[in-house]
């Protein structure tokens, strides 16, 4: 089947109208090929079948049984209507009870043969089943009597509407869709045949058909993935760059209030060696919050500038561009080098200004934001690209702003450690440098979790640690109310404690709704001092430094990712005092609580990266989307392990043997990977 079929809008598929589409869409559904891989969340087993006296209380199954007598309907209260009907199967009888479904009671005819599916509830003798599924027994095979698939739902959309939906999409496509994977590939890992997945993954025959064809998607995906990083790291690792000198670091080192770690050091000889070297350096420096890699930045702009080339140091804020640029700026003006800030914020005569030296050569180093990327912005030999929080930027960024000079040498951070096993997933277009160790006499952040009837007492510490001059944060999951999330709202509980339990003090509240100007004037005064409390959502996660900050409250910590947490908790612990982070808890989960004790038991970045990546799934794994990369759709990094390993041996032998070039039988890959990439990875030449 040719490419153009997948591609067609789902309206294509039979049985959906305009209606429909655009009620599908809310899932992000748009064509053939994003119904087909829409993959279930799990599964339930409805084959097996019961008799009524075997079944154990809350477990589910199916009951094939008969209605004994006409189903009754009750109206209990005003917007509840319950239907209760009777059925046995000759073992015993059991009472089947629905909420708010009407229709059921016409639905079901006394003497009629059914099976019914749904969680048992025995409360002595007497047995139930609540809410059941229900398919005539001459019938069964739809919804009964089958593996059947449960997919991520929206309003208005059942899991009946999507089952019609991809089981119409995959008869559309039956038999004809063209297999990526060569035939020698899927022979030597064992991979099922394309066609087979698709089927088995959404309706599969048998667990163990449906493992199969998950495999086999899950390693497709993942080749995919990595095929294009490895071309793309191929490109940029293979081009020439510029030789930097062997520079002296000894007058910048020597105005350095601290001594480096042994980390530290080792990183930046990783760095001097790539920026010694005819290679264009790819970098990706990986070190938790407080590790300190901004002077290990500094240190590689520093080398850049005294071997005669310019340097661009960009961050996602301009908070944070102005913090950087008032501890970078004074120390290296001390030895000569001038330094400028470059942010959307700025005059439009000073920006002139700036961007005109910067032209003529007349600035070393430019400390900025997006506005560094800005066709206007441009520079005299640029030779060094340094940007903070990679993900906030992604790839086309870095690579827009490693086009503002001749293959200049690019070096990124991150604070979201990542478990060293999937840098090369993540990461593949770049080598990783690992800061592992924080600097020595760093107070660890005291972690505590608590349950609502902590809430007073905690106001009353923050009320004694702002009495003593420090500041607090208070994070909410949620910018306002929904009715649909039982969740604090920033904006609800900026408003009750600036009223009550903290009133008197300065409260300030910020949220990614607001304008990016209010934002930065919120941030400015907490900054500044003027605020004591700033309630946030996660938009305070990275690009804020306040040493004066000591107290971070996350409420509902039960809703974050264990590394979104970790991140936020490293918004405190930046100056001389102790800092504490309240974790409000509000969920009673056997996860949740082991979530809650990882993170008072552990300070270590990586350790909770990789307890987040067991616990969680697949999609956004690391709280934090990859810009300019695909969303996983089926691979689970945690649990896909072995696949991977497979996979980046079998990415090793396409590469060694150069197998997309010239070879037939991986035309239709290169073809696939063109199309992914082409759009994603503008640098990236598969010719």
């Amino acid at each position: 089947m040719s490419q153009s079929v997948l591609d067609r809008s789902l309206q294509y598929i039979k049985g959906v109208g305009e209606a429909r589409a655009r009620l599908f869409s809310k899932l992000g559904l748009f064509t053939v090929y994003d119904v087909l891989t829409y993959f279930p969340r799990s599964y339930e087993d409805r084959t097996v079948l019961k008799k009524i006296n075997e079944v154990v209380d809350g477990e589910e199954c199916g009951i094939r049984a008969s209605l004994i007598a006409e189903a009754s309907e009750i109206r209990p209260r005003k917007n509840l209507r319950i239907t209760r009907a009777q059925v046995s199967d000759g073992s015993a009888f059991l009472t089947l009870v629905w909420f708010n479904q009407s229709y059921i009671k016409n639905s079901l005819q006394v003497g009629g043969d059914y099976i019914f599916f749904g969680r048992v509830k025995k409360m002595g003798m007497r047995v139930e089943m609540h809410n059941p599924v229900i398919e005539k027994a001459e019938q069964v095979g739809r919804n009964t009597g089958r593996i059947v698939p449960v997919y991520p739902l929206t309003k208005n959309i059942t899991q009946t509407y999507l089952r019609n939906l991809i089981q119409n999409a995959i008869s559309l496509t039956r038999g004809q869709l063209e297999d990526v994977l060569p035939n020698g590939l899927r022979q030597d890992y064992k991979l099922g045949e394309v066609n087979f997945a698709y089927e088995q993954i959404h309706f599969p025959q048998s667990l163990s058909h449906m493992e199969q064809a998950r495999r086999r998607l899950v390693f497709e995906e993942l080749l995919l993935l990595q095929l294009g990083l490895m071309h793309m790291k191929g490109t940029s690792s293979n081009q020439k760059g510029i030789s930097f000198k062997p520079v002296d670091m000894t007058p910048l080192l020597s105005k350095l209030p601290f001594s480096l770690t042994g980390a530290q050091k080792n990183v930046f000889s990783e760095i001097e060696r790539d920026m010694e070297s005819d290679r264009r350096m790819n970098r990706l420096i990986q070190g938790d919050v407080g590790s300190g890699k901004t002077i290990v930045a500094v240190m590689a702009l520093y080398k850049a500038v005294k071997s005669g080339c310019q340097g661009a140091f960009m961050v996602p804020t301009e908070i944070l561009a102005e913090q950087h640029y008032k501890s970078v700026q004074p120390l290296l003006s001390q030895l000569g080098i001038r330094v400028r800030l470059l942010t959307g914020g700025l005059k439009k005569k000073e920006k002139e200004e700036v961007k005109s030296l910067s032209r003529q050569g007349e600035i070393d180093i430019i400390i900025g934001t997006h506005a560094v990327l800005e066709d206007d912005t441009e520079f005299s030999q640029l030779g060094l690209v340094v940007t903070d929080e990679q993900h906030r930027f992604g790839v086309r960024q870095r690579a827009r702003l490693s086009g503002k000079g001749e293959n200049p040498d690019l070096l990124v951070m991150t604070a979201t450690p990542i478990p060293r096993t999937l840098s090369l997933v993540l990461y593949g277009d770049l080598d990783v440098s690992v800061i592992d160790a924080l600097p020595p006499n760093r107070k660890p952040i005291k972690t505590y979790t608590v349950g609502e009837s902590m809430r007073d007492r905690i106001y009353q510490f923050i009320r004694k640690n702002v009495r003593e001059g420090r500041q607090a944060y208070i994070v909410c999951p949620l910018v306002e109310e929904s009715d649909e999330i039982d969740a604090e709202s920033a904006e609800g509980l900026a408003e009750r404690i600036r009223d009550n339990e903290l009133r008197g003090l300065r409260v300030g509240l910020i949220h990614g709704k607001m304008k990016s100007l209010e934002k930065e004037e919120i941030m400015h005064r907490f900054v500044n001092g003027t605020l004591d409390i700033l309630v946030s959502t996660t938009v305070i996660e990275v690009g804020v430094n306040v040493p004066n900050a000591t107290i971070m409250v996350i409420e509902n910590a039960e809703r974050f990712g264990l590394s979104q947490l970790h991140q936020l908790r490293g918004r405190v612990g930046r100056g001389v005092h102790q800092s504490y982070c309240i974790l409000f808890n509000r969920s009673k989960s056997g996860i949740s609580k082991q979530r809650m004790e990882i993170m008072t038991e552990s300070n270590d970045g990586f350790v909770i990266a990789e307890k987040d990546l067991e616990l969680r799934g697949p999609g956004d794994v690391f709280g934090v989307r990859q810009h300019g990369l695909p969303e996983f759709k089926i691979a689970n990094l945690y649990r896909d392990m072995e696949v991977l390993k497979e996979v980046q041996k079998a990415v090793r032998e396409i590469t060694d043997k150069n197998l997309l070039n010239g070879n037939d039988e991986y035309k239709l890959l290169k073809e696939r990977l063109g199309r992914m990439f082409s759009e994603t990875f503008r640098e990236v030449s598969l010719n």
